[in-house]
């Protein structure tokens, strides 16, 4: 099963919530989508505008792939459940948020970290999610997952030297 979150910004992201609706029409694999904001309404999918807290984590806790908007909130669960997020940042191009802070933020995650798979590029992501097992396995076999506590101190420092100088 694969669970979309969009989060809960109050932009649309119809971008990836009817890329992956379309992509479950064509796939034998269950998506389910928490739509946020969006306007546009899955037809082959599970959705609801925003699940309660609880049920999302049960939802990422069976998942076998999680793929986030670039909201640190909705992709650091995933990392704390040992799974690595597929992050696709909303983009000001699309109307998704007020700029391309995500984008931003999320190449430097991966820059420093390396624990998340970025998707700038929509029609990059059917490839990522059909080779997403071999994608995590180089990520665990680099160790860069494993250790939370080191993770969750060193995103902190991170945060803080980007948006707090």
């Amino acid at each position: 099963m694969i669970f979309v979150t969009v989060g809960t910004h109050e932009q649309q992201f119809n971008r990836l919530v009817k890329y992956m609706d379309i992509w479950a029409r064509e796939h034998d694999e269950e998506v389910i989508i928490q739509t946020g904001y969006s306007t546009y309404e899955p037809k082959y999918c599970k959705w609801c505008k925003m699940f309660p807290y609880n049920t999302i984590l049960e939802i990422i806790e069976k998942a076998r792939i999680v793929i986030t908007h670039g909201g640190p909130s909705s992709f650091i669960i995933p990392l704390q459940m040992n799974k690595i997020p597929i992050v696709v940042p909303r983009q000001n191009k699309y109307g998704e948020h007020v700029n391309d802070h995500q984008v931003s933020f999320i190449n430097e995650i991966i820059k420093r970290s390396g624990n998340i798979i970025g998707v700038e590029n929509i029609s990059d992501l059917e490839e990522i999610i059909l080779d997403y097992d071999n994608i995590i396995a180089g990520i665990f076999e680099k160790g860069v997952i494993g250790n939370n506590t080191n993770f969750c101190t060193e995103f902190d420092k991170m945060v803080n030297q980007m948006y707090f100088k």
